[in-house]
Formats: C-alpha cells, sequence, structure tokens
C-alpha cells in the first residue's frame, strides 16, 4: 500500500535559498523522486513562509524559525506540529536535531509512522543523553557504513536504502571525448583529502577542482602544493557545466581521510559519496580511498580503483594507467554507469523507502 502523504522534513533546503550541501541536496532529490508515486511534501525552515509546487512535490518552508542555541542546522518552528499531522509518513533527513526529535513524539503519540535517515552533523538535542532510537519506526541509512557506525547491524529496524543520482542530469553523451585529466568534486575541506591528490598528480597531467573555498587556509596550502602542476581552481559551477567535466574527464576522484594533513580526526568523512556516483553516472571511472562507505560505491578494478588512505604513489600510479590506457578508462567507466543504473537509482531509493514504509508498525 502506498502512504497517502508523505513528508520529508529537512532542516534547510538546497540551492540558492538554503543550503549546497549533500544532505540538504539528498533529501530534495528524494522527495522529488517519492512525488512521482506518492503525495509529498518537503518541509523545511526559514527567515519567511513559503510555499511553491516543482513538478509532483510541494515545497513547504516555516518562516521566523527558530534556532536552538543558534545553530543554522538545528531550527524549530511552533508551527511544525500541525503541518506534521497533514501525514501518515513522516521521514526526517537528521537525526540529533530538535525538529527530528519533536517530529518523532508527535507521530508516535498520534500514530503516524516515523523514519529517520542521518546524514551527519546535527546541533543539540535530547539524543545527545538519551537514545531515541526507538521513537523511529526506522532508521533508513544511505550506506552499510552508516549503518555499522550507528550501531544497527542487529538493529532489526535499520534498513540500507542507499542514494541516487538523476541518471538522465548525470549519463555519458557520445559527443564528448574524455581528456587525459583528473577530476575532483566537493568542498574544499582537509578531511577530503585534496591535498593527497595533488602530491598524487603526475607532472603535466591537468587537475580540475570544483567546490566552493570553504576553508581559506587549506585552499592556500592547496594552491602551495600546486606549484609547478597544471591544477585548476574552478569554483562552484552550474550542474551542466559539471556533468560536463565529468564527461570529459579520465576520472574522478575522492581521496578522503579519517585524518587530515593538519592531524584532525573525522570519525565519518564520507557516509555515501555523492560525487563518485555522479561521476560513474556520466561514465568515468571512480578513484576512492578505502575510507568510509566509499569501497561500497567503487569496486575495486571493475568501476575504479581503490587505494589506501594517503595512498600518494598508489593513487598516483592508477592516474598514470588511466592516463595511459584510453580503452580501460572505457571499459571500466561503462560498467561504472552500469552499476549506478543497477543499484543507485532514485526509482530504487524510493523503492526501499516504500517499502520500509509499509512494514507493520513495531
Amino acid at each position: 500500500m502506498t502512504p497517502s502523504r508523505v513528508i520529508h522534513l529537512t532542516p534547510a533546503l538546497f540551492g540558492r535559498r538554503g543550503s549546497f550541501g549533500g544532505g540538504e541536496r539528498y533529501a530534495y532529490e528524494l522527495a522529488r523522486a517519492m512525488s512521482a508515486v506518492a503525495p509529498t511534501t518537503l518541509l523545511s525552515f526559514g527567515p519567511e513562509d513559503t510555499s511553491e509546487q516543482i513538478g509532483e512535490l510541494k515545497i513547504r518552508v516555516l518562516g521566523r524559525s527558530h534556532y536552538v542555541r543558534g545553530q543554522r542546522i538545528n531550527p524549530i518552528s511552533l508551527r511544525l506540529v500541525p503541518e506534521l499531522l497533514k501525514a501518515d509518513v513522516i521521514h526526517c533527513h537528521q537525526l540529533h536535531i530538535v525538529a527530528s526529535s519533536v517530529a518523532a513524539a508527535v507521530a508516535r503519540a498520534t500514530r503516524r509512522k516515523v523514519f529517520v535517515s542521518d546524514l551527519g552533523g546535527g546541533g543539540w538535542d535530547i539524543s545527545a543523553y538519551v537514545s531515541t532510537d526507538r521513537w523511529y519506526n526506522g532508521h533508513l541509512h544511505i550506506s552499510e557504513y552508516s549503518r555499522r557506525i550507528s550501531g544497527h547491524i542487529a538493529n532489526a529496524r535499520a534498513h540500507v536504502i542507499y542514494g541516487g543520482v538523476d541518471v538522465e542530469k548525470f549519463s555519458p553523451s557520445p559527443t564528448s571525448q574524455r581528456e587525459p585529466a583528473v577530476l575532483f568534486v566537493g568542498r574544499l575541506l582537509p578531511h577530503k583529502g585534496i591535498d593527497v591528490l595533488i602530491r598524487a598528480l603526475p607532472v603535466g597531467v591537468p587537475l580540475w577542482i570544483i567546490g566552493g573555498e570553504a576553508s581559506p587556509d587549506y585552499v592556500a596550502a592547496l594552491r602551495a602544493l600546486a606549484q609547478g602542476k597544471t591544477v585548476e581552481f574552478l569554483g562552484n559551477l552550474r550542474d551542466d557545466e559539471i556533468v560536463d567535466r565529468y564527461r570529459r574527464a579520465s576520472c574522478v576522484v575522492l581521496p578522503s581521510v579519517y585524518r587530515n594533513m593538519y592531524g584532525q580526526e573525522s570519525r565519518v568523512p564520507e557516509l555515501l559519496g555523492q560525487t563518485l556516483l555522479e561521476g560513474m553516472s556520466c561514465g568515468a571511472p571512480a578513484l576512492c580511498s578505502d575510507v568510509a562507505s566509499m569501497p561500497e560505491v567503487v569496486l575495486h578494478g571493475e568501476t575504479g580503483f581503490v587505494f589506501p588512505e594517503h595512498g600518494v604513489e598508489q593513487l598516483r600510479s592508477h592516474i598514470v594507467e588511466l592516463i595511459a590506457r584510453p580503452e580501460l578508462v572505457k571499459s571500466l567507466g561503462k560498467r561504472a554507469r552500469q552499476r549506478v543504473l543497477s543499484l543507485f537509482t532514485w526509482g530504487g531509493v524510493v523503492d526501499r523507502c516504500l517499502e520500509a514504509y509499509r512494514r507493520p508498525v513495531a
């Protein structure tokens, strides 16, 4: 049975009116895909009340929201409860925030179903003091890694739904030619390990770096490392411009690390690896470190290569091999696209969500 109405609750919208973060994009894309098969509203918070329709998806923003302890990722509104009562299924897209805990309490009190996907981060909430795991009918994880670090391997309420890609937008093009270039897409932050990639980059091989400069000191260090190499810092680009680079690069690389170049630790550097999926969907081989969830995405030797964390020499060797062997780039890229189509489409994520929603209430 398909739910009569689903609300996806996210602390911020994706895009220029909200955030360009991966978690916000995940919530938006899943809600948009789900709206094709069930009445769906994406519910969020902002400075002003707004309502709009994008295709079948309704988007509702609760204005004049309060930010708990000033945390922008932790908004709440007195008008949240009346909105929640309009749905029979509530899917929260952040675990450790007050809005999700309120949604869980309201749903359980009114016999609605409530689910949560932990997309990383969070703010001050009761879940920091007591476990709220059982407040939810299900925990819908975006990777096996997410389920494992949450301690949910043996939890019958925990399911892996993965993430998806718009496989029509992110697709190969018969008119685009692969170039002997390497591509990174993502925020320019130390845990992304971009310094590892620059160190591994062979002299003369172009590296295209796409992403916002979220850490000025780190970007300055990257520019210093890039001296004498062919590195372009392209900043934030439009989706169509990013797709063009995915279609032209010989590989997309995500070298994230648990311990960054400053010695700082990141327990959860990647919950999925969305840019790997986007590149693979465009037919680009993917190279990633053996960190967090990424080996679930990239099959070593089949859709790309997995190298050790901080593995400068191993990464350089893979880049050299791909640049020297265009036929390998083509074959790996073809299998990469097939893997996305088989496991990482938004339609597939929606099906796995609906299956979880239909399960009897525990």
